[in-house]
């Protein structure tokens, strides 16, 4: 087997950096927030997962300062909503870079629902959304030591909505909740359907 080999320090070599392709598809962090001004705001981010159990812990990377760090930093508090393929389009346009002031909600044409435990808005059109309360913001940093413009932040998951039609018999049903993931490339993303279901139960 012939390897294309690089060390992305010095570049990839290639028409497009395939870090994200393979490290995908990932979860979409559609991360809503609430400014110290009331501002609510709403973004996506492809750097997003779930990192433990209990506590139930979420996190996502925020490459640069953005609207979303300033607000978790300043209330401590985010809610993540599921990001679906109806919603897709909706997701992509609170993806636009717009100012502090600018509700996504309202330019993503999506309605905001409060939440039970935190004061930021959820998506109300979203099946899942996961009310968190900051635990974490680390910024990173290289294997050398060196800073990176990038934090994660993570949060405890302390309250949950699920839209009772995607609940069979107690059980989540991810197949047909319509997840959308993040791919590489400049617009790849993936659906979960039925047909991407198999089952392997760990060894006993």
């Amino acid at each position: 087997m012939s390897t294309h080999f690089y060390e992305p320090r010095n570049g990839h070599g290639l028409p497009h950096d395939p870090f994200n392709a393979i490290v995908g598809p990932r979860p979409i962090g559609w991360i809503s927030s609430l400014s110290l001004d009331g501002v609510p705001n709403l973004a996506p981010y492809s750097f997003f997962n779930a990192f433990n159990y209990v506590p139930p812990i979420v996190g996502f990377a925020s490459i640069g300062e953005k609207d979303t760090l300033r607000n978790v930093r300043d209330t401590g508090e985010f809610v993540w909503n599921l990001a679906t393929r109806p919603l897709a389009e909706a997701m992509n346009l609170s993806c636009t870079a717009a100012a502090p002031e600018v509700d996504e909600f309202a330019l993503a044409g999506l309605n905001a629902a409060p939440s039970r435990l935190v004061s930021v808005p959820r998506v109300a059109e979203s099946p899942v959304s996961f009310e968190c309360r900051v635990t974490q913001i680390i910024q990173l940093q290289g294997a050398g030591g060196e800073a990176v413009p990038t934090w994660l932040t993570l949060g405890e998951v302390v309250g949950v909505h699920i839209d009772e039609a995607l609940l069979k018999d107690g059980v989540y049903d991810t197949a047909g909740a319509g997840h959308i993931l993040r791919g590489g490339g400049p617009a790849d993303y993936f659906s979960i359907g039925p047909e991407q279901l198999f089952r392997m139960f760990r060894p006993r």
